[in-house]
């Protein structure tokens, strides 16, 4: 067997300038994609009304974008059909993607929560069938602080596809209104040492003075009348939940008591 070595030098050389083509093609392409995550970064952080969170994670995809177009360029400078392998890895991408649909559903939530920001750290939320202080958002789960200090880790696609009702939007005053029955006679005693305790209470509105009176009559029996008892405060509404609970609770403790 003979060899053309006329061939075989034209062959390396132009494998070599395709080499060194490929190479150039590299260098440039990482500059490329080094430089349009920072220019991407710089215009979503100007005015800072987009979470840091989702800027680091466009600015990667931007990245990673350029750099795959540069991949398939230096692929094709060697002769290698590249329609196949992007039909390959459009299907294999296809592929994971419905093997991981519930986590990429929890992604897709999680942008559009930091996106539209329904609510913030620290606000006091009722999400999902849970309430809480949101401790913190990521791309995929959102973490609230029940009032027991027990951690709450929600995915974003309950939380992005559920009611959201958010305590702290709106600042201002909320209203603890509890009603319960009580014997005529003990009415009177019971209303002064509630109201004692709401005007002890530091959630109560000090702005505003609570009431407790009698608001109707339930049973006119002379033997054993029942009135009903109107118990109202003004407090924040983060708090509105747990002083009613604390009026419940104390109530119940002078009703077992008398």
């Amino acid at each position: 067997m003979t060899i053309n070595f006329d061939t075989l030098k034209a062959s390396l050389v132009l494998y070599g300038l395709n080499a060194i083509y490929a190479i150039l093609l590299l260098a440039i392409g990482w500059y490329l994609s080094g430089a349009m995550q920072r220019v991407v970064t710089r215009m979503l952080a100007v005015g800072h009304r987009v979470d840091p969170l989702v800027t680091l994670f466009v600015s990667s995809v931007t990245r990673y974008g350029v750099l795959a177009v540069v991949g398939i360029a230096v692929l094709q400078l060697f002769g290698i059909q590249t329609a196949s392998l992007v039909a390959v890895l459009g299907a294999t991408s296809l592929a994971i993607g419905l093997a991981l649909q519930g986590t990429l559903s929890n992604l897709a939530a999680g942008v559009m929560l930091l996106l539209f920001r329904p609510f913030h750290i620290g606000d006091d939320v009722e999400v999902g069938g849970k309430a809480g202080k949101v401790r913190s958002l990521s791309l995929f789960m959102t973490e609230l602080v029940a009032a027991d200090n027990t951690q709450i880790l929600l995915p974003n696609g309950q939380v992005w596809g559920a009611a959201i009702i958010n305590h702290s939007a709106y600042p201002g005053t909320g209203e603890v209104k509890v009603t319960f029955p009580v014997r005529a006679g003990s009415a009177n005693t019971l209303a002064d040492q509630i109201l004692k305790e709401l005007r002890d209470d530091p959630r109560v509105d000090a702005r505003t003075e609570p009431s407790v009176n009698v608001s109707k009559v339930i049973a006119a029996d002379p033997a054993a009348p029942v009135v009903e008892l109107t118990v109202s405060a003004k407090v924040k509404p983060s708090d509105t939940d747990a002083v009613k609970q604390r009026v419940l609770d104390h109530a119940s403790a002078l009703l077992a008591a008398a």
